[in-house]
């Protein structure tokens, strides 16, 4: 196993020679989770806030996410979930969602997944989404494309909203426009070929990238949730954007991914029915 450390200094020409040993780490945390959900019981889960659960099985796949992590970049930085955050000493910092869909892993929902995105100095370069249940794996490297299991993939070319399945989600919490984004959902029920609630933002922006879904959109997420798939979406040919179409989707909570062709009539939709305020 090749580790950054035996390179150092790092470049990012030599960003590639860690994709395997990734591959591993995340496939062995997958593992762990694959196993926990078939004896997991709803016991376990305890509360960070009202309706935001988190397990045991949460909290030790992101410390065997963090430590290998770790032995990859040491002295590398830290955005995730379920700990705090930890600035990086060299430029490089991982993203990590150790279990993103924790509300279905705790009711014995197979639709979850682990999310972790690798940047540097703020540019995210390497993606993955792995769903354990499904045996699937989203990759991505800044500028060589999109793949599902080492496969190429690419975004729906369908040109028109009626034609598209569109996915979504809704926060746990602090959501005082609740109305006009149900408002929202309803306008766009009636305009699209349909509309899912899979309860994963990062599945839902890999859908979008392999084109299961042609679009999806959200409020109140986090930068774990979306990190990974915004770049597996846009190397795989896709669009992100905020609500007012630029890019501070990151940190800014809100998100639309589309395959492009309907972008600006989902962002047309969104400017009618959520507060400009809230934009």
């Amino acid at each position: 196993m090749i580790y950054f450390s035996d390179i150092y200094p790092m470049e990012l020409d030599s960003i590639s020679q860690i994709d395997e040993p990734l591959r591993q780490l995340i496939r062995r945390t997958g593992q762990f989770a694959r196993e926990e959900f078939h004896r997991f019981s709803f016991s376990d889960v305890r509360f960070k806030r009202e309706r935001d659960p988190v397990s045991y099985v949460d909290i030790n796949a992101e410390k065997m996410l963090k430590e290998g992590c770790l032995r990859l970049i040491p002295g590398s930085g830290f955005v995730n979930e379920e700990s705090d955050n930890t600035p990086s000493e060299n430029g490089w910092t991982w993203i990590i969602d150790p279990i993103d869909g924790t509300t279905n892993y705790t009711h014995g929902i197979a639709n979850f997944c682990i999310s972790l995105a690798l940047q540097f100095q703020g540019e995210t370069q390497l993606a993955y989404i792995y769903a354990p249940i499904l045996e699937e794996m989203f990759t991505a490297q800044k500028g060589k494309g999109a793949f599902l299991n080492d496969q190429s993939i690419a975004i729906s070319e369908r040109p028109k909203l009626a034609e598209s399945l569109l996915s979504t989600g809704f926060p746990y919490a602090n959501f005082p426009w609740r109305d006009q984004y149900l408002a929202l959902v309803i306008a766009l029920m009636d305009k699209a070929h349909g509309l899912r609630r899979m309860g994963s933002a990062a599945l839902d922006m890999a859908y979008v990238a392999v084109g299961r879904f042609e679009g999806y959109f959200e409020f109140g997420l986090n930068p774990w949730d979306v990190a990974a798939g915004a770049l597996i979406v846009k190397e795989a040919g896709g669009k992100v954007s905020d609500f007012n179409g630029e890019d501070d989707y990151l940190y800014g909570s809100e998100i639309v991914v589309s395959n492009g062709n309907i972008h600006q009539d989902l962002l047309q939709e969104i400017r009618k029915h959520i507060p400009q305020e809230k934009n």
